[in-house]
């Protein structure tokens, strides 16, 4: 029953252990969201977003902090979250694609680890820059800066990137001594934070006759139906049947066995939305904040704003163009069938030559699909908010990026928790078969 794997996993002190430090880590990350950066009025902070939102302004600064809980209009040390570190890992995997010596430095010894300090002193070079953006925001907000804007403008960008790094480092150690992926777990924290202020927001809506309670009874059964919808594609796979032969290995013979290659219907998984997203989010951030200095970049910022229609069309294109560039990459078809025919392998009903072919079309076939489905769930918070006037809050948490994670996470972190049960001698989370895993 479900209360007794509830209990199981307090019995085992391994994974309770695990439990309770993912716990306070993630307890660290939400108190860090509420402590500003040294030099700023949080006062005069509140009242400018007070007033931004009564103008019903949908822009880059509640889009960003949607995604770090709340820590970014708090003007906090974790401000810019852990996205500077996903954005800077996604370029430099674009990176090893482009460059074959750095490729070829990821595959030898230690070559991993130089990969991962190269990632984080980029990762540096990129909170720089972001810190240095948001001090100009901070600059335009009336009363916002307590101090001369010089050692301002220092002391925040010192203490942003501080922050970054810090949160990249409970997100390493979440995942070595926790429960999860930990980077994906600070994103999902994050929005989960917004949960509660989001309903309570909804349900000050409909009280005061804003919103029609029909209307919200209907958004809220297609948010469960996109749940099950994200759940199944983020599951699902066609399997590609591969046969071996007998073949003799050193003094052993193997026998002749049938196995298949699962490639997901989302191989990329949720990574096309996120660096999207990053692409996006980057030069309107920057465009916003110089935009009352630069007419033109204001200009731009507007014409670009996440509620509009081009910033929709242009996302939705980056999100179909990498959804094929990186499953292409990662799921290369002639490396995939060159290991099968080393191993003595074969794919019933296709011949030799023609196998990087045949896995090319089941690939191109299945990426697209998946590629429509992640850009109709990316699009959804504002298709919501502008048929039905939800607030922004409660559309960003009904789809986009932050449903794809909060599902994705969800599944990695009870597929590892039924491992660990599993491996002390216990059922598990679910009677039958099991949890499938998702990394984001």
């Amino acid at each position: 029953m479900a209360h007794n794997a509830l209990l199981d996993i307090f019995r085992v002190k391994d994974l309770r252990d695990r439990i309770f430090f993912t716990f306070g880590a993630l307890v660290v990350f939400r108190l860090g969201a509420t402590i500003p950066i040294p030099g700023i009025n949080i006062n005069a902070l509140k009242l400018y977003f007070m007033s931004q939102q009564g103008a019903g302004g949908i822009g880059i600064t509640e889009y960003i902090d949607f995604f770090v809980g709340g820590a970014f209009t708090n003007f906090s040390i974790f401000m810019l979250g852990i996205m500077p570190y996903i954005s800077m890992s996604i370029i430099m995997q674009l990176l090893l694609i482009v460059f074959p010596k750095l490729k070829k430095l990821s595959e030898e010894d230690g070559g991993r680890k130089k990969i991962q300090k190269y990632t984080r002193y980029g990762t540096i070079v990129v909170c720089l820059i972001q810190s240095y953006v948001v001090t100009v925001y901070a600059d335009q907000i009336p009363d916002a800066i307590t101090m001369a804007k010089l050692p301002y403008t220092l002391l925040a960008m010192l203490t942003v990137t501080t922050g970054t790094m810090f949160l990249m480092w409970i997100g390493e150690q979440i995942s070595q001594r926790g429960v999860g992926n930990g980077i994906s777990l600070l994103i999902f924290a994050g929005i989960v934070a917004r949960i509660p202020g989001a309903f309570v927001t909804l349900f000050r809506k409909v009280r005061s006759q804003e919103l029609n309670p029909v209307f919200v009874i209907i958004v809220l059964a297609m948010f469960v139906v996109v749940i099950a919808l994200v759940i199944y594609e983020q599951q699902g796979q066609r399997k590609i049947p591969v046969h071996y032969a007998k073949r003799v290995v050193g003094r052993k013979m193997y026998g002749a066995q049938s196995t298949y290659i699962p490639f997901k219907i989302n191989p990329s998984g949720v990574i096309p939305v996120i660096f999207a997203s990053s692409i996006l989010t980057f030069p309107i951030q920057i465009a916003s904040s110089l935009g009352p200095e630069v007419r033109w970049l204001a200009n731009f910022s507007y014409w670009l704003r996440p509620s509009g229609m081009p910033y929709i069309i242009i996302y939705s294109l980056l999100i179909i163009f990498f959804a094929y560039f990186y499953t292409q990459v990662t799921l290369n078809p002639i490396e995939i069938a060159r290991q099968i025919r080393e191993n003595g392998g074969s794919i019933p009903g296709v011949r030799a030559e023609k196998m990087e072919k045949h896995l090319s079309t089941i690939l191109n076939r299945i990426i697209l699909p998946g590629a429509l489905f992640l850009t109709f769930i990316a699009i959804i918070p504002t298709i919501v908010q502008r048929l039905f006037n939800f607030p922004l809050e409660v559309a960003m948490l009904m789809g986009g990026t932050s449903l794809l994670i909060m599902v994705g996470v969800d599944l990695d972190t009870m597929s590892q928790i039924e491992g660990h049960l599993r491996m002390h001698h216990h059922d598990g989370l679910v009677k039958k078969g099991k949890i499938r895993s998702r990394n984001l």
